[in-house]
């Protein structure tokens, strides 16, 4: 006999397709393993700049679309910009037809989510980040006076709105620091790792003939990544790398037409930057900011051959043994020169799939999530195995 019916609404802060950025990405591969669980979803998607999408339409029951509010002073508001910009009544008049569980994504979309009128309702909003510690961090590597005073602005703000999340009857965290913190001050926190592309283990055996960095070169914190490592690392080393992702700035690609053997790839597609990880030798990983759980990280390991991370790259992720870990110039240089010949082995391909599909499967996640909402008998018998 087949089970009732399981409905979930679902709020996303952007259209989450095409899944070509950490959040969205985030997004789009649990919609699908919740859909493919047997869920019914109700998606409502705030939009500014990206189109409708049929992709969600057929993985949905339904689609709603939300135009963000652009205000012309980002500052003047009592509520985070990032809140108070997805404000729709549309939204909270849609909520309330029915008495199905909502799941924000994003403290960004948790306007409501303290509203009387939800106060029955079973609320799970899906944390990115702490993210009063993102935009600090945020503040710290912008040059722009105006932006820095912003994120200074909107860090403040977060902080003391972040309380909101005591209205929630679950929280699910991207990583275990972020489980902790928000634990330890509200309750009710599970980690669910970060959902992605990767289905199995695609790493290629052999010898790859560059070095890579990748990831959006227009957010602040990637484009000073690359110039660190140029700077302090790979100048003197002088192999091929590529550095690859959208949007550098003018000062990144000015130091990279001083060396040769660097190569700027920008204006690239999520899928020639897959094929960059799968060719590479080296994956080069590095953050100055241990929030949350990078998946450029669970994309170089799953696809890539040889990665090469800083500490903050891979705290707290599980996934430190399968990386060359590297905090400073020389470590990074002595590491690249380790591997730079080495052949990726299968004794080494088999360590990692068996921990990232321990760790970081999506059927597991979606299964964990379920489980927690309580769904876990109402879903697809492909997914019964994993509530064992």
């Amino acid at each position: 006999m087949r089970p009732p019916d399981k409905h979930l609404h679902v709020v996303a802060f952007d259209v989450p397709y095409p899944a070509n950025y950490g959040g969205v990405i985030d997004i789009y591969y649990r919609l699908a393993a919740l859909s493919e669980a047997g869920v019914r979803i109700h998606l409502h998607c705030y939009q500014y700049g990206r189109s409708e999408s049929a992709m969600l339409k057929g993985m949905c029951e339904s689609v709603t679309y939300y135009r963000r509010k652009i205000f012309k002073n980002p500052i003047y508001n009592t509520k985070p910009y990032i809140v108070a910009s997805r404000n729709s009544t549309q939204l909270i008049e849609n909520l309330m037809r029915d008495e199905h569980p909502i799941l924000f994504e994003g403290l960004h979309c948790t306007y409501y989510l303290a509203d009387p009128r939800l106060k029955d309702r079973y609320k799970i909003v899906r944390t990115h980040n702490v993210e009063h510690h993102y935009y600090k961090h945020l503040e710290r590597v912008e040059n722009n006076l105006f932006k820095k005073y912003f994120f200074k602005v909107e860090s403040d703000r977060l902080k003391r709105y972040e309380r909101v999340l005591k209205h929630a009857n679950l929280i699910a965290a991207i990583s275990p620091n972020d489980q902790y913190h928000f634990d330890r001050k509200y309750g009710n926190t599970i980690w669910i790792p970060p959902f992605h592309v990767n289905n199995q283990v695609t790493t290629k055996e052999g010898q790859g003939k560059f070095i890579l960095y990748h990831g959006n070169l227009s957010v602040g914190e990637n484009n000073e990544a690359a110039m660190y490592l140029i700077n302090h690392v790979l100048k003197d080393l002088q192999l091929p790398v590529v550095i690859a992702g959208n949007d550098p700035s003018d000062e990144l690609k000015q130091l990279v037409e001083q060396y040769s053997f660097i190569k700027l790839k920008h204006q690239i597609t999520s899928e020639e930057i897959n094929h960059l990880i799968a060719d590479a030798q080296i994956n080069l990983l590095h953050t100055n900011q241990a929030t949350g759980i990078k998946l450029k990280l669970i994309n170089a390991l799953f696809m890539g051959r040889h990665c090469v991370a800083n500490s903050k790259m891979t705290r707290d992720t599980g996934l430190e043994s399968l990386c060359r870990i590297a905090d400073t110039p020389a470590a990074y240089k002595k590491a690249i020169l380790d591997l730079w010949e080495t052949p990726m082995d299968h004794s080494e391909l088999e360590k990692r799939e068996t921990t990232l599909l321990e760790q970081y499967d999506n059927e597991r996640s979606a299964a964990v999530l379920l489980k927690a909402i309580g769904f876990e008998h109402h879903v697809q018998s492909k997914f019964s195995h994993l509530f064992a």
